[in-house]
């Protein structure tokens, strides 16, 4: 028996009656947790030893609460023994069920997912952004899918989800839903979340998830050259909707922000820097964490050209951004325009900024983390894993020159031989 139960006795002053006496209460703790009941005995505060959590002295009344109090404090202990004979935890409520008789409350999936959810919904714009509230509630939805596939239920006990359940839902997300590792791994971790809230309530004896391992596989993220940027800003768009995409698009590639901080900014988010130029303060959607950005003059050219635009005015915007689903859709056509071959997205514009704008021209990684709003510098070191591929492919352009080199000087050598 590794869990403690620890047996108080106590009187409650609080409750003395009309005659000067107090009621006694049993208190049993279990790993930081309690809960207390009467032991339907009386006794006077002066008569009662706290050290001791009985009554003072040996006569009748003394001996007849003390046995009393003897037998409620066996009575828990043989409730915890009968617990460890059925394999059950030994947990504050499971011992309060046991003792009592009270009937095992079923703990059921979906109600608990569902909780979670609703939560999360009252704390959206507070310490939530709405694309969490849309994974939460998607998970849910895949997660009653499974249930209906797997068991031809609606709902679970959650003392009925162990490891083969997990490994089984992984399995209908990669097959049935067609995930990708990386996208089966998130709903998993959502999942996961789930289980924590349940382990955290005492409401589950084991984790599901004890022996469970998955990876995320690395992406490569897809970013634009110096010349496929120079590309963009020297060629002549006919129409004005394809040079304000252009122009946005480009504002982010020279600031480094997701499509949602762009969209949010108002004139309010630009003062003055530690060095006295103007720079962009703001904090991230996704993750709250502060951005501050300095402006370059690429950037400040673009906020000029859109100041006094009318839709920028009256919506007290400092830029008139359409939609991410329209802007992608004509970044798709500027990269046809432009004979760019990659698939042109406005997240590209945030990882041109990390790896051609920022660390390929000599910012320390630190500075560039910090300005793209990373909690995490391992996230930013991910772009210098992709620039160690560019050094790679640079080096071999050079260590070509110096073969070629060599070679030519050992022809000349071979000519001045003859």
């Amino acid at each position: 028996m590794n869990t403690t139960v620890s047996i108080l006795f106590y009187i409650k002053r609080s409750k003395t009656n009309n005659e000067g006496i107090c009621p006694i209460y049993a208190r049993v703790t279990i790993q930081a947790k309690r809960f207390e009941f009467s032991a339907n005995k009386y006794v006077n505060p002066e008569r009662w030893s706290g050290e001791g959590s009985k009554v003072k002295g040996t006569n009748e009344e003394a001996r007849t609460i003390n046995s009393h109090l003897d037998y409620l404090k066996n009575q828990v202990l043989e409730a915890e023994k009968r617990l460890f004979k059925k394999d059950i935890k030994v947990t504050s409520e499971n011992l309060k069920n046991e003792l009592f008789g009270a009937a095992e409350t079923k703990r059921m999936l979906i109600p608990i997912f569902q909780d979670h959810n609703n939560k999360i919904k009252e704390l959206v714009g507070k310490e939530y952004a709405p694309g969490t509230l849309e994974r939460y509630k998607t998970s849910l939805s895949h997660t009653i899918e499974f249930l209906q596939w797997k068991y031809k239920v609606c709902d679970i006990e959650i003392n009925k989800i162990d490891h083969a359940f997990v490994t089984d839902y992984e399995f209908w997300l990669r097959s049935v839903r067609n995930c990708a590792n990386n996208t089966a791994v998130k709903y998993i971790k959502n999942f996961n979340k789930i289980i924590k809230l349940c382990l955290a309530n005492d409401w589950l004896d084991k984790n599901p998830f004890a022996n469970y391992k998955s990876k995320v596989k690395e992406v490569e993220r897809v970013y634009l050259s110096e010349e496929e940027i120079q590309n963009i800003i020297e060629k002549d768009f006919k129409t004005e909707r394809l040079s304000l995409v252009r122009d946005i698009f480009l504002f982010s590639c020279f600031t480094g922000l997701a499509y949602i901080d762009v969209k949010n900014l108002t004139k309010s988010h630009i003062s003055i820097g530690i060095d006295g130029e103007k720079w962009i303060f703001t904090h991230r959607q996704k993750t709250e964490t502060a951005s501050k950005i300095p402006i370059l003059p690429v950037t400040q050219m673009i906020i000029d050209k859109y100041e006094n635009h009318p839709q920028s005015n009256n919506q007290d915007k400092l830029l008139p951004i359409l939609s991410n689903q329209k802007m992608n859709a004509y970044l798709k056509e500027i990269a046809g325009v432009c004979e760019i071959e990659k698939e042109l997205t406005f997240h590209i514009a945030r990882h041109t900024f990390a790896t051609t704008v920022t660390l390929t021209n000599g910012v320390p990684i630190e500075s560039v983390s910090k300005m793209l709003g990373h909690k995490n510098l391992r996230t930013t070191q991910h772009y210098a894993k992709v620039l160690d591929k560019k050094v790679s492919e640079d080096m071999k352009i050079l260590r070509d020159k110096f073969s070629m080199k060599s070679i030519n000087q050992e022809q000349k050598q071979l000519k001045s031989n003859f």
